[in-house]
């Protein structure tokens, strides 16, 4: 298929399936979407007299799509920088430490005891997986998404600090796996005979080289708004921001995800309080709401639909199921100690570690990443659990978050009577 008749289908089906959770279900887009987009594919399954060869031609549309190339080194660029822009950095700030903690030495954790756990779970069901590979999909899988939970916790009204929380570890946490991921990855496919101190120096210094880069690129792009009035003008620099620095970083060898988060708040809070006008600041607001909405419409449905090429067979389908929970108590873990530790000198919210823990949902970089492995056996089978983890927990945990967090608020309420 041509490239455009790619796109106009996703598209198409992006719209379609907005306006049918819009009209009927009335979920949160992201989990509605890729409900819809699910269940479209489980019909495509059957054999449908009135569109013969349908599922084949909808296959083949998805192994023409390199989904790796075209998230991680196109729409995560855009869904980073549109995330970061509406975030506020006295409000972050606030939370650094917990932030800070969550994405990074969480994730590091996590990726080692999903490593393990999956291992050995791998073992007893007697299912070929090398221990390196348990840990590359430790590291694919230990990043949140903070798409779908943020429209949850907001209509649940959960506390603006809680909030923070999540969205600062989601726009951080994709950055640390990302390189984590990347650098178990050569070692699992022996690209690299680097040492375990040299992967943990090359680790470092793509994660502060993307934090410095991204102060950079910032700075520029606020000094060229500062020193222009169009808005159309100051609309495409922040496009170029999002998309060429994303590219320049990832071809500079340092973290693009991060530069790219640390460009977003420079410019949602340095340029709206001091480059921008109030009328361009909500065409700049509406621009990237619109790409954000759009990009994420055609991500859902994309991971919806995957299940069309992913292998099902019982003791995959199995190892799926039992990753789930192995996932859940490794994120209970990664986050309940650090937070443990740090009430020694902090305070947090009543039930901060159970609603983190259930509403940490696995979406797009997961997918991204398991596709990028090498093909070949592992790939297969890495593939079929992470989407079992990843619908779980967008469908299951994203559903019935908003109820756990008013619960935790009604308990709170009736302790402190």
């Amino acid at each position: 298929m041509r490239l455009f008749d790619i796109l106009a289908l996703l598209i198409g089906l992006s719209a379609l399936f907005s306006w049918l959770n819009d009209r009927f279900l009335k979920l949160p887009n992201a989990i509605g979407l890729m409900l819809v987009a699910l269940v479209f594919s489980l019909l495509l399954q059957l054999p449908l007299p009135f569109a013969p060869g349908l599922e084949g031609q909808v296959a083949h549309m998805l192994e023409s799509i390199d989904l790796t190339e075209a998230f991680l080194h196109g729409m995560l660029g855009f869904l980073l920088f549109a995330g970061a822009l509406h975030v506020d950095l006295s409000e972050l700030a606030r939370q650094k430490w917990a932030v800070i903690t969550l994405a990074s030495a969480s994730v590091v954790g996590a990726t080692l005891l999903i490593g393990i756990g999956s291992y050995l779970l791998f073992l007893a069901l007697g299912i070929p997986v090398p221990f390196l590979y348990c840990l590359v999909f430790g590291a694919l899988i230990s990043p949140t998404d903070p798409v779908a939970v943020l429209g949850i916790l907001k209509s649940a009204k959960a506390p603006k600090s809680l909030e923070m929380k999540i969205t600062g570890e989601s726009l951080f946490n994709d950055g640390v796996a990302v390189v984590l991921f990347m650098a178990l990855l050569t070692l699992a496919t022996g690209e690299t005979t680097l040492a375990l101190g040299e992967t943990l120096f090359l680790l470092i210094k793509e994660i502060l080289g993307g934090l410095l880069f991204g102060v950079v690129l910032g700075w520029v792009a606020l000094q060229m708004i500062r020193h222009t009035e169009n808005y159309q003008v100051e609309i495409m620099v922040t496009l170029a921001l999002a998309m060429s620095g994303y590219a320049i970083a990832a071809h500079a060898h340092v973290s693009a995800p991060i530069a790219i988060v640390i460009a977003g708040l420079i410019i949602g809070n340095h340029g709206r309080a001091t480059a921008v006008t109030e009328a361009t600041r909500h065409r700049l607001d509406d621009f990237w709401e619109l790409v954000d909405e759009v990009l994420n419409a055609v991500l859902f449905v994309l991971i919806g639909l995957e299940v069309l090429v992913i292998e099902v067979t019982g003791d995959l389908v199995l190892a799926g199921l039992l990753a789930i929970p192995l996932v859940l108590v490794v994120r209970f873990v990664s986050v309940g100690v650090p937070i443990h530790l740090m009430r020694r000198s902090r305070s947090f919210e009543p039930g901060v570690v159970p609603i983190l823990t259930w509403g940490g949902l696995r979406g797009g970089i997961s997918v991204a990443l398991v596709l990028s492995l090498p093909k070949g056996p592992v790939a297969d089978i890495l593939l079929t659990v992470t989407y079992s983890v990843v619908v779980f927990s967008v469908l299951v945990q994203g559903l019935t978050l908003g109820p756990l967090v008013r619960a935790v608020a009604a308990w709170t309420r009736r302790d402190s009577v």
